[in-house]
């Protein structure tokens, strides 16, 4: 089946003020962390903690995720164009954020939190890591509803027809629609690898390392299966996303950017869960009772 995507990145416009579901996604993913933070603390996961301190730490890490994947994004990914155009660094709802300097950024905020609480990083980082796949999930959503960050062509009689699609330069809605009714436009239908992502980043990871992390684990575990997962996920589903057009590929046709960024997590994961074979485990507190 071949869909032609139509969605409008704007839920909806009043006067000069628009709200993008782009940054709906952003939001979701900030509330499902702090639901689900919220959940672990109760429960004693994070020991000395209260509601409190994991409010300054949900912040900071968010403040993180929001400077940190932007920088990211311009230095990996598109540093001359800021540089030409230095007010479009502001511009986050037209997309333009990078994981993996998102993931610096929380690293930074975790680090900078951790000291402040006298608690070892890892065990800040390996109470995070359960937290972040349902703000990757959405965050792909949201980049499948911009338009953007598209898949290569199927060659099949499925995929989906992206009008930001350069073959379709000038376009209006009227003709796409038109066409695409004809049948024309088959060949041009992609993978939806945001919604890949969304699976294997969002649902799949979540779904793994929140059911490993229910029981205590040993320190550096949950980080390094977090980072192993997804830096494997990433390389995998690049082979089908197109690169960025500003960057393209970065040796023999298939490497790209976002591959090269990920083998040092795989590698990193690895280290983790091995340096984990000999490390304590953080046991939880006994859960505080609640304010009648």
């Amino acid at each position: 089946m071949i869909y032609l995507h139509q969605i409008d990145p704007v839920l909806f416009s009043l006067g000069p003020l628009k709200l993008h579901w782009y940054g709906l996604t952003y939001l979701a993913g900030f509330i499902a962390a702090w639901w689900l933070g919220k959940r672990r603390v109760e429960a004693g996961r994070l020991p000395g903690v209260d509601a409190n301190g994991f409010s300054d730490l949900l912040f900071y890490s968010m403040l993180g995720v929001v400077l940190g994947g932007r920088l990211g994004y311009i230095l990996f990914y598109d540093l001359p164009t800021y540089i030409a155009h230095p007010l479009a660094v502001f511009r986050v709802w037209e997309g333009g954020m990078s994981f993996h300097g998102g993931l610096l950024g929380v690293l930074v905020a975790g680090a900078w939190w951790s000291r402040k609480q006298r608690m070892h990083f890892f065990d800040t980082v390996d109470f995070v890591a359960p937290l972040v796949p349902a703000g990757l999930g959405f965050g792909r959503l949201g980049n499948f509803i911009n338009g953007e960050l598209w898949g290569k062509y199927t060659g099949a009689n499925w995929g989906v027809v992206f009008p930001s699609d350069p073959q379709f330069a000038g376009w209006t809605q009227a003709q796409l629609q038109s066409e695409y009714a004809k049948g024309a436009l088959d060949a041009f239908a992609r993978h939806p690898s945001q919604l890949y992502q969304a699976a294997l980043e969002g649902l799949t990871m979540f779904l793994v390392l929140w059911l490993y992390s229910r029981k205590p684990r040993p320190r550096y575990a949950v980080s390094g299966l977090f980072a192993l997962l997804y830096g494997v996920f990433r390389f995998v589903v690049e082979f089908v996303r197109v690169p960025d057009a500003q960057v393209g590929y970065l040796y023999g046709g298939w490497l790209t950017e976002g591959q090269l960024l990920s083998v040092p997590l795989v590698l990193l994961g690895i280290f983790l869960l091995w340096c984990s074979r000999r490390a304590p485990t953080l046991q939880p507190a006994a859960p505080a009772e609640k304010q009648g």
